[in-house]
């Protein structure tokens, strides 16, 4: 039985503090009051998650009671305690929000039980409303997930230029969460009480992606009936987050390019230049030098966007933060499914520590909510995985493998270091890493 607080809202004293003694040694802790009145001011100042009221009151009948507490205290259960023969009044009370009702006296059997339940869909409900309370909170660094080094240098890096209104290029694969970062990013800067914009330059035609951008004036094109603000606008005094940047048109390219450069666009259709102050930050998979070398984007606009860039690492980097993200994961879906599901079996952990994780996050986010749908019980094991992840074998001091792509990497490390005599910086050029991703990898790869 989950433990709590319980109103017990009762005229009759004896009962009411017969009640309160049940149910204090069942573990809960109890408050009581005598009538309706004193009974709302006690769940004003408290958090109530179970009422126990009499369905006659010297003040307010128990049905309009219940209708009061659940229309401002939504996730408070009610049980309704009637007298014999009044069941009818127990119905009304149920119809009108209460969990359900007993009878005083020939019920006291069912009391505890009956609470038990009340108790457990209560606690419930105030962990899936605190949950949508954080998700609909801005993202701040405090709750981006993860203790390894490869996240906490990439996160050291992001609190530092938060601080600043410097253009930020963030680097990495599909999935792994440059979007939350850039959120992150926004909420730690001095713009964070302004608005934070996010559009995918991959989802829209050129044309599309122009107006939604920069805005329009009435008449500029079939179908532009009036005048509409673009993204820009919209993020004024705040930040523009740009993701999948390096599918963006040559001609969009130029234009904000001087809007890097100037904080100035011209609507289509307009022929006034409109002023923003916005923070711009951007982010793509692509390898942008290869982009430029290819001519499908601007070298000028890429040392604009690029004054200081963050690579998320990808999730098979930052092993040690995978059980951290599933628990998480698990935990979200859980309460969101209203499924009490609250442990990672050994096997399913090891498995999913095994797997190379092509989709990052993301990936990892959606098979963990495929097994919280999938269980019949409060343990994700490995049978809820997917074929593919079920087929990983765990290592266990093995032998480097020819096929598996952390061995690969790790042996061309090696090889890498021996050509160079040991000389780091060197092997970090060669291999077109940064010397402080080679290393956390020879940290990872015991390599030190």
């Amino acid at each position: 039985m989950q433990k709590g607080k319980l109103l017990i809202i009762d005229d009759e004293e004896r009962l009411r503090n017969l009640l309160a003694r049940i149910l204090q040694l069942e573990g809960h802790e109890v408050i009581t009051a005598a009538t309706a009145k004193e009974g709302l001011k006690k769940l004003q100042q408290d958090t109530i998650h179970v009422v126990l009221s009499d369905v006659k009151l010297p003040d307010i009948d128990g049905i309009t009671l219940s209708e009061t507490i659940k229309k401002n205290y939504p996730n408070t259960e009610i049980i309704v305690l009637t007298a014999y023969g009044t069941i009818n009044d127990g119905v009304k009370a149920i119809k009108a929000g209460a969990f359900d009702y007993i009878t005083k006296g020939d019920d006291n059997e069912k009391i505890i039980p009956l609470v038990s339940k009340a108790m457990d869909k209560a606690l419930l409900q105030q962990k899936v409303a605190e949950l949508e309370s954080k998700l609909n909170d801005k993202f701040g660094f405090d709750r981006l997930i993860g203790k390894s080094t490869a996240i906490s240098d990439v996160i050291k890096l992001a609190q530092k230029v938060a601080l600043t209104d410097t253009t930020v290029l963030l680097l990495g694969e599909t999935g792994t969460g440059k979007e939350i970062f850039a959120e992150a990013i926004h909420q730690a800067s001095n713009r964070s009480a302004k608005s934070f914009v996010a559009v995918n330059c991959s989802a829209f035609t050129k044309e599309l992606l122009e107006s939604e951008l920069f805005g329009h004036k009435a008449g500029s094109f079939t179908g532009a009936v009036k005048d509409k603000k673009g993204l820009f606008e919209e993020a004024n005094g705040g930040t523009i987050f740009l993701d999948e940047i390096g599918e963006l048109d040559h001609d969009l390219q130029a234009k904000l390019l001087r809007v890097l450069e100037s904080q100035q666009f011209i609507k289509i259709g307009d022929t006034k230049p409109t002023q923003v102050n916005v923070r711009i930050l951007a982010a793509t998979n692509r390898n942008l030098l290869n982009e430029i070398n290819d001519g499908h984007f601007r070298s000028d606009l890429y040392y604009r966007l690029s004054v200081f860039q963050i690579t998320l690492p990808a999730l098979r980097e930052r092993k040690k933060d995978i059980k951290l993200l599933a628990e998480y994961f698990m935990q979200h879906f859980a309460l969101k499914v209203k499924k009490q599901v609250n442990t990672l079996s050994d096997e399913f952990i090891e498995k999913l520590e095994a797997y190379p994780w092509p989709g990052n996050i993301r990936e990892l986010k959606n098979i963990v909510e495929r097994a919280v749908i999938l269980t019949d019980s409060n343990v994700l094991d490995e049978s809820l995985l997917p074929y593919e992840v079920q087929q990983q074998q765990v290592k266990s001091g093995a032998p480097i493998s020819a096929f598996d792509l952390s061995s690969v990497e790790k042996l061309h490390i090696q090889r890498v270091l021996n050509h160079t005599h040991g000389n780091r910086a060197e092997a970090a050029h060669l291999l077109n890493i940064g010397v402080a991703t080679l290393y956390r990898k020879l940290k990872e790869y015991n390599l030190e």
